[in-house]
């Protein structure tokens, strides 16, 4: 599918690395937010036997895509499968194989950033949104860091972007 999306520019300014990135970074705003919901008690009397499980159980979910998306941050970022093995307590073989399909599918999502669904009309993008959409995803990322009070732009500022065409060196024959 070569049609072109509405965010293909802004996507453009960021490195793949970069990219990766804000997709970790999203998905652990989801698992914060998620074991925040968890702390106050005050509606525990609305919660049906086994609600706490329920969120819990979810968190581990958020947990384990988050966990995905700081492997192919990682390897985005140059690390080996020796080096990320060890974290996982697993061998770099092992590592591998169980991230692939994972990697796989991060990478076919540039080439096929979307598939129309059933109707052909509506585009389901391939990409997670805070790589498809990379604007938007700084904007809440940095405003999320802020009401953390983790700091302003503490998101975007240290991202590494990609150098503008107009700005590369050119390589003469």
């Amino acid at each position: 599918m070569t049609e072109t999306t509405p965010y293909d520019a802004d996507r453009a300014r960021f490195t793949r690395q970069a990219l990766a990135r804000l997709v970790l970074c999203d998905h652990a705003v989801d698992v914060a937010d998620g074991a925040a919901g968890m702390v106050a008690t005050e509606n525990d009397p609305d919660t049906g036997p086994g609600g706490r499980v329920s969120q819990a159980f979810q968190l581990i979910e958020l947990a384990e895509r988050a966990l995905v998306s700081a492997v192919i941050y990682e390897r985005e970022r140059g690390s080996s499968w020796t080096e990320i093995g060890p974290y996982l307590g697993i061998g770099p073989e092992e590592a591998e194989e169980r991230f692939a399909s994972n990697l796989d599918g991060w990478h076919t999502a540039f080439d096929v950033p979307y598939q129309l669904d059933g109707t052909g009309r509506r585009r389901i993008p391939q990409l997670p949104t805070a790589a498809y959409d990379p604007a938007w995803a700084c904007e809440n990322l940095d405003r999320w860091a802020y009401l953390q009070r983790i700091g302003i732009d503490a998101v975007s500022s240290g991202l590494p972007m990609a150098v503008p065409e107009e700005e590369s060196p050119s390589i003469t024959p």
